[in-house]
């Protein structure tokens, strides 16, 4: 079980630095004295969770309420309010005055609040939200029935809140695209800025600088990096880089690595840095016990990482979930690849998108599907919004657009509008089924059943597999069990899983199969297929035989 924190370790708990590729030295966490409807909560956590401690009933419209001063150190001219991510609308009043509003529950928003704040007194914010679960915005899993794959809804404020003190005139945000031997960096200004450099800290310790070219309020240049060190998932190797335009001073990193299809000997091949990689994965949906969409500790990323690294795991499906920044920091710094899901809207039918298309009905006229167009115009915006937010993370090597149907419209011209916003990673536009005519993967779901598995033009990804559920009944805290199959045993599981591969996964390789997700990281409420139970305290596999597994893949790729 998961050991108690101390009230100490509870106050640390969420002090990283919220945005780890755009890190100033001023920035004040707002993590105490919390109210949500006139009662305590401990912020970030969502209401619904145990470590939030709040004790009232969630309704659909509720207001947050804290008190703030502005830390004596901040001595530039604006200040920035931040949040990581408010499930679904929130509007936020800065003593009396309304800052802004956003709406969708997973992303980040930013409100310049400068105008608005006392810097020697005590400022009043409030954080009025509305949850009603619209199918309208992104939802993912959640659900106001949860039970089997669906969970769990959480409200209002499940990432930081936090402030920066910047410059008149700032650097707004950057874009980093790679090459195996250069660097592309845009940065986007906040005011007029008449001179932008850039400083980056070679392997050797020596330092490159660079004058980026300044126009407008925009400023790029493109750098060769001497003797580049690549980023792999067994070498993820770090540049460190600090931006400085006028005044404004930022910290960033940032990978060499690339990822493309390529024919080899005759076999289109997912290939990191120009070399074929097999993308030996597992869903992670992003669930922890006590927090539900937050763990207690920041570190517990960290942990999911390296247990699954230790299975000899090297890609992370994030499914249906963005997460804190902190995640994707630790994906870039300890080498694990990640495929991240956009995030659903639009209804769910469980005939139309999971029974029919299970049992082998996998073509449908996706024109007709979720036809909605706010509901489409909502997917789009939010798409665009986060492979924007997470383009310069070096760990993500490729998107999933629609999940088995799920809010699935024009699959085609989706393809080509995140192509246009993103050409450097590979995209899976319909994972599981309804394909249509543009992907960079054949991508099919297997449960219940092993298959033989037949490669056409494009590259083959088992996209979702396994699932096979086994309880430790001392760490089981759902309701009703639920996954595919029955094991009675850590062994049985273990023989399942390795059949799977031996039979389904290992023999295909060499035609084209390019990847492989197992269903999943962690067991999920009463979702009991995971590798480790939900609180993470129990390996439901035999590690050796699951290592074993990897070697002979990675043995079939040399």
């Amino acid at each position: 079980m998961q050991e108690k924190k101390s009230k100490d370790q509870q106050n640390k708990a969420w002090m990283c630095h919220p945005r780890p590729q755009m890190k100033r030295e001023r920035v004040c966490i707002l993590s105490e004295g919390w109210k949500l409807d006139g009662q305590e909560i401990r912020v970030p956590f969502p209401p619904q969770s145990k470590l939030s401690g709040f004790a009232g009933t969630i309704g659909d419209d509720f207001v947050y309420t804290c008190s703030f001063r502005i830390p004596e150190d901040f001595k530039q001219e604006r200040i920035l309010l931040h949040f990581g991510a408010v499930d679904q609308i929130a509007t936020v009043e800065v003593n009396g005055t309304e800052a802004g509003s956003h709406e969708g529950g997973y992303l980040p928003f930013t409100f310049d609040i400068t105008q608005l704040v006392d810097r020697t007194g005590e400022n009043r914010m409030k954080v009025m939200v509305k949850d009603d679960l619209s199918l309208d915005y992104p939802y993912g899993k959640q659900s106001k029935n949860p039970q089997g794959m669906w969970y769990t809804p959480v409200s209002g404020i499940w990432q930081q809140v936090w402030l920066e003190n910047v410059p008149q005139s700032y650097i707004k945000k950057i874009k980093i695209t790679p090459t195996l031997a250069q660097i592309s960096v845009e940065a986007e200004c906040e005011g007029t800025v008449q001179k932008v450099s850039l400083e980056i800290v070679l392997p050797s310790g020596d330092k490159l600088r660079e004058e980026m070219k300044v126009q407008d309020e925009k400023a790029q240049c493109t750098v060769p990096i001497p003797d580049p060190v690549l980023w792999t998932p067994e070498h993820p190797y770090l540049y460190d880089m600090k931006i400085t335009a006028g005044e404004d001073v930022i910290e960033s990193y940032f990978a060499l690595r690339t990822m493309d299809i390529r024919q080899e000997q005759g076999v289109r091949r997912v290939c990191l840095n120009g070399e074929p990689v097999f993308l030996h994965g597992v869903l992670d949906q992003g669930y922890f016990l006590d927090g539900i969409f937050l763990p207690e500790q920041e570190e517990a990323y960290e942990n999911d990482i390296k247990i699954m690294k230790e299975l000899g795991f090297n890609l992370l499906r994030k499914h249906i979930k963005v997460e804190p920044e902190y995640f994707y920091y630790m994906c870039d710094r300890l080498g694990m690849l990640v495929m991240q899901d956009m995030v659903n809207n639009g209804e769910y039918s469980f005939l139309r998108d999971t029974a029919l298309p299970t049992a082998g009905f996998k073509k449908r006229n996706d024109r007709r599907l979720n036809r909605s167009d706010k509901r489409r115009a909502i997917f789009k915006k939010h798409t665009e919004e986060t492979i924007g937010h997470l383009y310069n993370h070096p760990c993500i090597v490729a998107y999933t657009v629609f999940n088995e149907g799920w809010g699935q419209f024009n699959s085609d011209e989706m393809y080509d509008f995140v192509k246009e916003l993103d050409s450097t990673r590979l995209i899976d536009t319909t994972s599981g089924w309804y394909a249509h005519r543009k992907s960079d993967f054949d991508s099919e779901h297997i449960y219940f059943r092993l298959k033989k598995l037949k490669v056409k033009n494009r590259p083959l990804f088992v996209s979702e597999c396994g699932g096979y559920k086994y309880m430790e009944k001392e760490h089981f805290f759902g309701k009703k069990e639920y996954g595919y199959g029955t094991c009675k045993s850590k062994e049985e599981l273990t023989d399942r899983i390795v059949t799977m591969y031996e039979k389904m996964i290992l023999p295909y390789i060499e035609d084209g199969v390019c990847g492989c997700i197992y269903t999943q990281l962690s067991d999920v409420e009463g979702e009991i297929n995971g590798l480790y139970t939900y609180d993470r305290s129990v390996c439901k596999v035999d590690r050796e035989r699951m290592r074993e597994v990897a070697r002979r893949i990675w043995q079939l790729k040399k």
